[in-house]
Parts: structure tokens; C-alpha cells; sequence
């Protein structure tokens, strides 16, 4: 655990570092050019350095252990440091839309395009690469912080290129105005960007149902099922940053006593917890077997009503839904 804290750690550092090397690098670029387009990449950079610094807080506080007043951990800030990152996205979009229509009104003389152009070009190159690589980090560590700072420069990067192709029109045409036009064609796709973080992060508060990672815990239950697992219903996953918190009821024999009710629990706890990434927590509700689950349990007991007949095939539907499952024969 204390590894995958330190991996977000160091590569939360990293994007700080180099958000604020490419935004004074873009700054130098609009000091030299005086090109509006290249003026709303770095405010755009702007964003990308107090974002990094709120996602290094955030994945911090993620990071400190349960207490009283947080018997879930703190992993939900990570949520909030996402929805401010698209919030400050949203802004700096409205920033440049003002600074467009103001250039578009009075267009300013643009000049040493080919520098701007080649900084800029640097700018795409690095952003892109650590924006994916933070993107596959976030995946891996559950740190939605990560996941909504890799989008966000990679986005950057993308807006970044219709920048540069912009100026290369204006180069080669010498008409001022598309540069204020290039910077609104920007601010859509920011403001696109800034929707979805924000979307996204509500979307984690909300609890709502993160289906690739249903199905990923589906999966693991389905693969090492055991004979005496006669029933899975009723199984919800809450995310806390890159803690997960599961819970389900499980069908069991009905004549097993505690003790083996209790390893059984386990057994299933442990080997969610062995094929998952981060903290987890599991709470198993144990259920007993009714006259009805014979003839889909392949456990071999002298309790039977009838024999074995069918599998049921454990999917998303069946294992969420509060019931017990009876194969329609």
C-alpha cells in the first residue's frame, strides 16, 4: 500500500515540475509572438500547475489512515480535487473566449512565429507523454487525481496542435484574425474537457456504478468460485479514492456451523483482496441455502431435495440484484 502511495506521490511531483517548466516556457512563446492563440495555451498552463498542486494535497490527504470522524478513509478528496481541476478548466476557457473576442475586435500584429511555433512544438511533445503516462499510473493506482491531471494535459497537448496549425495559417497567410479565431476553436475544446472532469468526479460522490470495475470484481468472484459459494446476490463496490469498499450477501449450506461459515467468509474476502489493487474492505452477508438452490449447487451434501442440473451464470445482472437466483428450467 505504502508503495502505491509513493508511485502517486512521485508522479503527481513530476507533473507539478514540468507544468510549471511548459508554462513558463508558453509564456515566453506569447512574449515573443504577441499571438493570442498561444497566449490561452498558457493560461491554460496556468491550470495545470494550481491543479497539480491541489492533486499533490489531495492524493496526501487520500493517503492518511482511517479515523472517527472518517471510518471510510479520505480517499473521496480525490473526487473533489478532480471537479476543482475541471472547474479551473471551465475558467481559464472563459478567460480565452474574452481575450479572442477582444483580439477579434482590435486584431494586434503578430510576429517571430517560427520560435512560437517551435516552443510550442516542445510543449505538445511533453504534455502528451507525461498526460498518457499519468492516465496508465491513475488506472493502476485508482487515483482519480492522477486519471483527471493526465486527461487534462493531454487535452492541453491536443488543443496545443490546433494551435499550432493555426499559426502556421496565419504564417502562411498572413491573415491576423484567424489567430483570435484558432483561440476560440480552443476554448471549445476546453470547456469539453472541463465538463467531463467535472462530470466524472460528481459521477464518484454520487457512487454511482463504475461498470469496468464491476465487471473486473465480477470476474475475479467467477474465477476462483468454489462449490460451497452457492449464491452471490445483492453486490455493491463503493470507490474511496483507490480504497474499495465491497459488499454482498453470500449463499452458503445451511447446516454449516459458525466456524465454517466464518473460514468460508474469509476465503471469499481474501481472494478479492489478493486479485484487486489498493486497500479493500468486505462485507459479506451470509445467507442459508433453500430447498430451491439444489438443483444449481454442485456442492456434494446428503441434504439434497434434488440433484445437481444447472449452473447459473454469474453476470452483472444476477450478482447485483437483492435476491436469491433460480435457474428457469
Amino acid at each position: 500500500m505504502q508503495e502505491n502511495q509513493n508511485n502517486k506521490f512521485k508522479w503527481i511531483r513530476l507533473s507539478f515540475g514540468v507544468s510549471f517548466l511548459l508554462m513558463l516556457i508558453k509564456f515566453g512563446a506569447y512574449y515573443l509572438t504577441n499571438s493570442n492563440a498561444i497566449l490561452s495555451d498558457a493560461l491554460e498552463s496556468i491550470i495545470n500547475v494550481v491543479a497539480s498542486s491541489f492533486a499533490f494535497y489531495s492524493i496526501y490527504l487520500s493517503s492518511l489512515p482511517r479515523d472517527p470522524n472518517h471510518p471510510y478513509g479520505h480517499g473521496k478528496i480525490e473526487y473533489f480535487s478532480s471537479g476543482f481541476e475541471g472547474a479551473l478548466i471551465i475558467m481559464a476557457g472563459v478567460l480565452i473566449v474574452i481575450g479572442a473576442i477582444d483580439r477579434l475586435l482590435e486584431p494586434q500584429p503578430i510576429s517571430h512565429l517560427d520560435w512560437g511555433a517551435g516552443l510550442v512544438a516542445i510543449t505538445i511533445m511533453i504534455n502528451f507523454g507525461l498526460g498518457t503516462y499519468l492516465q496508465k499510473v491513475g488506472q493502476n493506482t485508482r487515483s482519480e487525481a492522477l486519471i483527471a491531471d493526465g486527461k487534462h494535459l493531454v487535452v492541453d497537448s491536443v488543443g496545443s496542435v490546433i494551435i499550432l496549425i493555426g499559426l502556421l495559417f496565419v504564417y502562411l497567410t498572413n491573415i491576423i484574425w484567424l489567430d483570435a479565431a484558432v483561440s476560440l476553436l480552443v476554448s471549445v475544446l476546453i470547456f469539453y474537457n472541463g465538463f467531463k472532469i467535472i462530470r466524472r468526479s460528481v459521477a464518484a460522490l454520487m457512487d454511482e456504478t463504475d461498470s469496468e470495475l464491476l465487471n473486473e470484481v465480477i470476474s475475479i468472484v467467477k474465477d476462483h468460485k468454489k462449490h460451497e459459494w452457492i449464491d452471490v446476490h445483492n453486490l455493491r463496490i463503493q470507490k474511496y479514492g483507490s480504497d474499495l469498499h465491497i459488499d454482498c450477501h453470500l449463499t452458503l449450506p445451511y447446516y454449516w456451523d459458525l466456524r465454517q461459515v466464518h473460514d468460508s467468509v474469509h476465503d471469499f474476502e481474501e481472494i478479492v483482496e489478493k486479485n484487486t489493487t489498493g486497500r479493500l474492505e468486505v462485507f459479506i452477508h451470509a445467507d442459508p441455502c433453500l430447498p430451491e438452490c439444489c438443483h444449481y449447487c454442485k456442492l456434494n451434501c446428503t441434504k439434497r431435495s434434488e440433484p445437481f442440473k444447472n449452473d447459473i451464470d454469474w453476470d452483472v445482472t444476477k450478482l447485483t440484484t437483492n435476491q436469491k437466483h433460480f435457474v428457469e428450467l
